[in-house]
């Protein structure tokens, strides 16, 4: 499952990775293919492995899992799919 948007979080700490997901939930919620939405975040602060999946919980979005960073970079990718609320 490959992103459509990846967020290069890399040299932010958390929770600004998190937030600009966030961000990008509430761009693309209104959008008729939002649940279809695969965004991916770069980070490279340790934290967002637990903050992001954690995020994914509470916000009812789907943790698909993490990748080596698609340009070769320092940091890992964090791949993320939104659901819609009424399933």
């Amino acid at each position: 499952m490959s992103p459509e948007l990846w967020l290069d979080e890399r040299g932010r700490r958390c929770p600004i990775p998190v937030i600009a997901l966030a961000r990008a939930q509430t761009q693309w919620m209104n959008d008729d293919a939002y649940a279809s939405r695969v965004v991916g975040v770069l980070a490279d602060d340790p934290a967002a492995q637990y903050d992001i999946p954690a995020w994914c919980r509470l916000k009812g979005a789907e943790f698909i899992g993490e990748v080596l960073a698609p340009d070769g970079g320092v940091g890992v990718g964090y791949i993320v799919q939104f659901i819609a609320k009424n399933n």
